[in-house]
């Protein structure tokens, strides 16, 4: 089969590797319907996560159908078409029996397109399949159903829930790329009184703007004195999301806080970035990282079915799979493509034509 192989820094081929194959009762292997690229990817390639070694295939999203389970497999079948988790639950440690998969000790976590092979192929084995892929309604569309393998848990998790979004908040969202997008998404569930997003590109302030951002501000142009500007007595806003991952918007971050606020950082970081603790400890600041669990993805995809989440309006570029290397290069160069989130393979369906498949099968 084909797949996106990492081949060092800076450097990824879309090459012949061998089939998966079942290692455990557990697995499931499934064909790759459709596939995203992660800003964690990018990271990957820029040599910020060491332990990816190259020969591994990368990705953690996707949207797949089964073609075969290990014995020990209860939920799902050959045939389903389902959700592939960026997280790997193994059900049993201490972690996954708290509900916080991202933490799992006995073999899972972020393990997709990291220390194992990953979904950027045209088959992808995946660990755990109980609690690790989701079965898919017929009315997601599984374009639209690949959100929700990663940003949109992330974003609700690492960024809303960890930020503890309350009604009538001031929120700010620094970096607009596709996890803020869904933090700004996500954020309008708890009726925050206002969400202000700051990115260095105006188009993704205005597809900000479009999922409901209130205000918006270019990075280089006094954001911090626009969260001051508005809240109250220029205090800072309740809630600070970071959502890119470098030193300079983490410590931006705790600059437009208000004494006793949340900074809910999001992004992933490839260098040090300075707390300084000489600011903040006497403003009873509240700083939460942290890593996806996923625990989520069952509601948001109940939501998504009812039509709550806007998911279309993200992908704004699509590809065939044999065009990954163009597809990274597109994603990699967002600010001159205007590229949000990418997806190769799939075509949209609906429910309608789904159902008559079923019944005609």
């Amino acid at each position: 089969m084909k797949a996106a192989v990492f081949q060092g820094p800076g450097r990824i081929a879309w090459q012949d590797v061998p089939d998966p194959s079942l290692q455990d009762p557990g697995d499931a292997i499934l064909r790759v319907d459709v596939v995203t690229i992660c800003g964690t990817d990018l990271h990957i390639l820029k040599g910020d996560v060491p332990e990816v070694t190259p020969g591994r295939v990368l990705g953690h999203e996707a949207v797949g159908t089964v073609v075969e389970t290990g014995r020990d497999v209860r939920t799902v079948r050959p045939g389903d078409r389902v959700l592939v988790s960026c997280i790997s639950a193994c059900g049993r440690c201490r972690f996954c029996r708290e509900g916080r998969y991202g933490q799992c000790r006995g073999g899972g976590g972020w393990i997709l397109g990291h220390l194992v092979d990953g979904t950027q192929a045209e088959y992808v084995r995946v660990p755990f399949a109980d609690l690790s892929v989701h079965p898919l309604p017929s009315p997601v569309d599984s374009l639209d159903a690949v959100l929700l393998a990663d940003i949109f848990p992330t974003a609700y998790e690492v960024g809303v829930l960890n930020g503890g979004v309350r009604p009538g908040d001031t929120v700010v969202v620094v970096g607009a790329g596709p996890v803020g997008l869904a933090a700004v998404a996500t954020a309008r569930l708890y009726s925050p009184g206002r969400i202000i997003a700051v990115d260095l590109a105006e188009s993704r302030l205005a597809a900000a703007r479009e999922l409901g951002a209130d205000a918006t501000a270019l990075a280089g142009e006094g954001p911090e004195q626009l969260v001051a500007d508005l809240t109250d007595d220029g205090l800072g806003a309740d809630v600070v999301m970071e959502a890119v991952g470098v030193p300079e918007t983490f410590e931006m971050c705790t600059r437009m806080v208000r004494p006793g606020g949340r900074v809910a950082n999001i992004g992933v970081h490839g260098k040090p970035a300075s707390l300084h603790l000489e600011d903040l400890w006497i403003k009873d600041v509240t700083l939460t990282t942290g890593l996806v669990d996923t625990s989520s993805t069952p509601m948001l995809l109940r939501m998504m079915a009812a039509g709550r989440l806007p998911a279309a309006e993200l992908i704004t570029h699509r590809f065939d799979p044999g065009q990954m290397e163009e597809a990274y290069d597109v994603f990699g160069r967002a600010a001159d493509t205007g590229a949000l989130k990418v997806a190769l393979g799939g075509a949209r369906h609906t429910a309608l034509e789904t159902t008559t498949a079923t019944d005609a099968g």
